[in-house]
């Protein structure tokens, strides 16, 4: 036993495995790039509000669609939502019951109370239009919308179910920091202030501050979001849909829809153009593929024309089908998807458009005609003058 040799123990099971070098730099990577891309969201969604231009297009434009169908229904309006409307506010809140709606114009059944309630919806649309105290008119128009459009329900449309998820999403964001009166109260604010020192606030008003910027901020952009998602969903299901029917894959849909009497404002119009199969037909091809591809284009160059094929698809609907409103809520809906840069870009067009047709108001010499303007002489510097020569030294007696 002396003559044995100890061998070592093996140490091939108590160590622990490592991962190699390359296993652990993969890792490394991909939870570096999940957590840049968690960043650059979260920055995108707290640096800044985005779309801001888009936004205050959406404002303008379902305002003042509002308030034109308003005006447009003030004769009709005691028929359609005031005391004389077969729908009686007595079985407007029996339906409010089983769909949880509810209207402001049910509160009373007084006529008088009924037009109040009218003339202030149109002073609320016209003020949300102009951007006056939009936080506030945002609001009302919300709740202006909702109550004209629960009180008679059965009377609303596609479009009008449009502007009503509109006007609640623009309660969310900040749609009234351009082209409003905000705005340009706010810029007029800047100038006056001008270069005086701003008051010293304490740490956690500044801090109070900042987190209002930031919940501002990100509460605007998850509207924008929604809104852009909503318009998505919309035209990808009414894509898909309409790939399920047999008649648009005929491509006689709308052979079919200019034929239909209840949407016929101009029955000459609608029989003209339906002496053009071949042109029906390709434009149903058309509106299929851009529905279905519209959520799919939106993150390249392909959108600009798709956004304008969309236009004319719904102008040709208010035209020949006789629904304005849908149209209008739809066209303005799309606004949301151009960015900041393009509406930027419109002024810089309008003005060079106005420079090149001479709309601009001509200068002073020009409205003097070109015959008074004297020519422009090219004026030579003067030479310098002669140094004078200097005065003769006066004699006196004793030179004499």
């Amino acid at each position: 036993m002396g003559n044995e040799q100890m061998t070592p123990p093996s140490t091939s099971a108590a160590t622990p495995h490592r991962p190699e070098e390359g296993e652990t730099s993969l890792a490394g990577r991909a939870v570096d790039l999940i957590l840049d891309r968690a960043g650059a969201l979260w920055t995108v969604f707290t640096g800044r509000p985005v779309s801001l231009y888009a936004a205050s297009v959406l404002r303008i434009g379902y305002g003042l669609l509002y308030l034109v169908f308003l005006l447009r229904e003030f004769p009709y309006r005691h028929e359609i939502w005031g005391p004389d409307s077969p729908w009686t506010p007595a079985l407007a809140e029996q339906l409010f019951d089983q769909t949880g709606w509810n209207s402001v114009l049910v509160l009373s059944g007084s006529r008088v109370y009924f037009e109040l309630c009218y003339v202030l919806a149109l002073v609320t649309s016209a003020l949300f239009t102009l951007g006056w105290r939009t936080r506030v008119m945002s609001v009302l128009f919300a709740v202006v919308v909702v109550s004209f459009h629960a009180r008679a329900i059965f009377m609303t449309d596609g479009g009008d179910n449009l502007v009503l998820l509109m006007a609640l999403y623009l309660v969310l964001t900040a749609c009234g920091r351009r082209w409003s009166l905000d705005a340009r109260r706010e810029r007029l604010r800047t100038v006056r202030a001008g270069d005086a020192p701003k008051p010293v606030r304490s740490f956690y008003a500044e801090q109070l501050g900042s987190a209002r910027s930031t919940l501002i901020t990100v509460v605007h952009n998850c509207g924008m979001l929604v809104i852009a998602a909503q318009v998505c969903f919309l035209y990808g299901s009414a894509g898909l849909y309409k790939v399920q029917g047999s008649t648009w894959g005929g491509g006689t849909a709308l052979h079919y829809a200019l034929n239909l009497e209840l949407f016929q404002p101009w029955p000459a119009l609608s029989h003209l153009v339906d002496t053009f199969p071949t042109v029906i037909a390709i434009a149903s091809y058309v509106t299929v593929l851009v529905q279905v591809a519209f959520p799919f284009v939106l993150f390249g160059r392909l959108k600009y024309p798709v956004l304008t094929v969309l236009l004319g698809m719904h102008i040709g609907i208010a035209v020949l089908m006789g629904l304005p409103v849908f149209s209008g809520a739809m066209i303005v809906a799309d606004a949301v998807f151009l960015p900041d840069r393009f509406y930027t870009f419109l002024p810089r067009l309008w003005r060079g458009a106005v420079r090149r047709t001479g709309m601009r108001r001509p200068a002073l010499g020009r409205a003097m005609g070109s015959g008074s303007v004297p020519a422009q002489v090219r004026v030579e510097a003067p030479a310098p003058a002669p140094a004078p020569a200097p005065a003769p030294e006066p004699r006196t007696a004793r030179g004499r």
